[in-house]
């Protein structure tokens, strides 16, 4: 029997119809550019990753040896290669954190076309395509490839743990953008020539470049393996360039010495849990999806429409496992199981799309009604309750109004209207038509929160607060000490305060710093003062409860 006979999909003609090319450019857009204007690099691996490219783009740092306070970075010189450039660009006319984030926002847009490019070549595979019905009228080979990669692309905006992760100006983005590369290179190298061998190449490299050198090696291997076994010619042909590209990238990261290993095992009952709730909400919807497409697709597991995803998704989420369940790590599956989940959609039972839409609409129109509630609570302090909460967890915070986020908050509400009507009235033959709601509605709530509750956000998650409240303390000082604070801390205080800080060992030049920070958590116990100096302050990040900073300053001139 052929593979195209036991396909489990059966799809008609109307079925194939692909989504506007204007309405899929318009769910991009919608969810790539909020967040990018007007806010500072937040806390943790935002402002850490921003720290190391302004300072080499300052010309504090080596361009092979980034630093933030004096202490190296992890290895991954690309994303803050990129990061730089743009800042040295473009920083003096939009400013250092919107240019070293521009790029970045670009880099989101080529995983978005990489996935679409990816599943529709994969679907044009002769095992992927439906059967075809006895009398005519089942999908065209092309517009069914067309439809399959518009709910592939769908499927990734609807993935909840991209949301965060993918607009921030981290590695782990460009770790993205180089493994979506290569599953577009191991699924199109049957149609096309040049373009995968490009691919490969650089994408292996990128990650090599991006301190993930054991990731590019379990690809690169496991991509030759999938390429030796497929039954087309030129992918058996492509198997070279993988092997040549696989190490290519291990010697790149021989030479800029980024092999490390941190294996840390899931050994205890807790660890399980926690990792089961990460995989359970960060890869919703597309996980369940997948998991469907290869049940249903199960006498398809070799063919190479399931087998490229599958060995992509699942060298990125073995890596996550092996590191204690780390959700960055887990981000470099969300594009392949968003091709897997797209697979899903021909197969697709009516109460199961019905399930998935009743299930969106509910759900992100009560996440938008919460978010329009504690708006205008913060507009106009009625109701008092979310308003009471607003100033209770963010002291200190001042609204403010914008035209421009309240226009745009309010298009992104009609829409989002204008889509459930939509899908409501019983618009049943695309086949991505399960993905437009959750899609939307990740889109909705993200243009809300970019929009509506951008500045408290911004208060709550940047640094900037913080440094403003020290800055009183500092006293006119240019240089402080503060090892042990985090580095995303490190980088605000450059950054923003335009200090000079030692956070490395001891040195010759840290005695000249008359201000030393240190940085403790509940359970800490403050200190006793060390000799030839005085506590000055305590200072509190506005929004956290949990740590705190406190304040030395040298009794004495050096």
């Amino acid at each position: 029997m052929t593979p195209k006979a036991t396909s489990p999909a059966l799809v008609s003609r109307q079925a194939a119809t692909r989504l506007p090319r204007v309405a899929l450019l318009l769910f991009c857009a919608a969810y790539v550019l909020p967040g990018l204007f007007g806010r500072d690099p937040w806390r943790s691996a935002d402002a850490t990753a921003f720290g190391f490219m302004a300072n080499l783009a300052e010309g504090s740092a080596s361009w092979l040896d980034p630093t933030i306070g004096g202490l190296p970075g992890d290895g991954a010189l690309l994303p803050y290669w990129i990061g730089a450039l743009s800042i040295m660009a473009l920083g003096d006319l939009l400013g250092a954190p919107l240019a070293a984030r521009l790029p970045f926002a670009l880099l989101m847009l080529v995983v978005l076309s990489f996935t679409w490019y990816a599943c529709y070549h994969l679907a044009r595979t002769e095992a992927a395509q439906p059967l075809p019905f006895a009398f005519g009228g089942e999908a065209d080979p092309v517009d069914y490839s067309r439809a399959v990669a518009d709910g592939a692309v769908l499927a990734l905006i609807a993935t909840l743990g991209l949301l965060q992760l993918g607009h921030e100006t981290t590695p782990e983005l460009v770790q993205l953008g180089a493994v979506t590369a290569v599953l577009y290179a191991l699924a199109a190298c049957p149609f096309r020539r040049w373009e995968p061998r490009i691919a490969i190449v650089l994408g292996l490299l990128a990650l090599a470049a991006s301190a993930a050198p054991t990731v590019a090696l379990a690809l690169g291997v496991a991509g030759s393996i999938v390429c030796m076994r497929s039954a087309y010619q030129p992918t058996r042909q492509f198997v070279p360039w993988v092997v040549g590209a696989t190490l290519a990238a291990a010697l790149l990261a021989t030479t800029l010495g980024v092999w490390t290993w941190r294996l840390q095992p899931l050994d205890s009952p807790e660890d399980l849990l926690r990792t089961a709730r990460l995989f359970a909400w960060f890869a919703w919807p597309t996980l369940p999806l997948a998991a469907w497409t290869l049940w249903r697709w199960r006498a398809h597991w070799l063919k190479r429409h399931i087998a490229v995803p599958l060995t992509c998704a699942s060298v990125a989420i073995v890596t996550s496992l092996a590191v204690g369940g780390y959700d960055r790590a887990l981000l470099l599956a969300l594009p392949a199981l968003a091709v897997l989940a797209a697979f899903a959609l021909p197969t697709l039972r009516r109460s199961a799309s019905a399930a998935i839409d009743w299930f969106s609409v509910f759900f992100f129109s009560a996440c938008a009604i919460v978010v329009w509630v504690v708006y205008v609570a913060m507009q106009t302090g009625w109701p008092s309750a979310p308003a009471n909460n607003v100033r209770r967890l963010a002291p200190g915070f001042e609204p403010s109004f914008s035209w421009i986020a309240l226009v745009a908050a309010a298009a992104a509400t009609l829409a989002w209207l204008g889509l459930v009507h939509w899908r409501t009235g019983r618009q049943r033959h695309p086949l991505w038509k399960s993905m437009v709601l959750p899609a939307s509605g990740v889109a909705l709530c993200w243009t809300l929160l970019m929009s509506l509750w951008l500045p408290l956000l911004d208060h709550a998650r940047s640094f900037r607060p913080l440094v403003e409240l020290l800055q009183p303390h500092l006293d006119g000082s240019t240089c402080v000490v503060a090892e042990g604070t985090p580095r995303a801390l490190q980088a605000s205080l450059e950054h923003f305060a335009g200090l000079e800080v030692v956070a490395g060992p001891m040195s010759p030049r840290k005695p000249a710093c008359d201000v030393r920070l240190l940085w403790l958590t509940r359970q800490q116990a403050t200190p006793a003062t060390a000799p030839d100096w005085t506590e000055v302050a305590v200072v509190r990040h506005p929004s956290d409860r949990d740590n705190r900073v406190l304040v030395w300053r040298r009794a004495a001139p050096p």
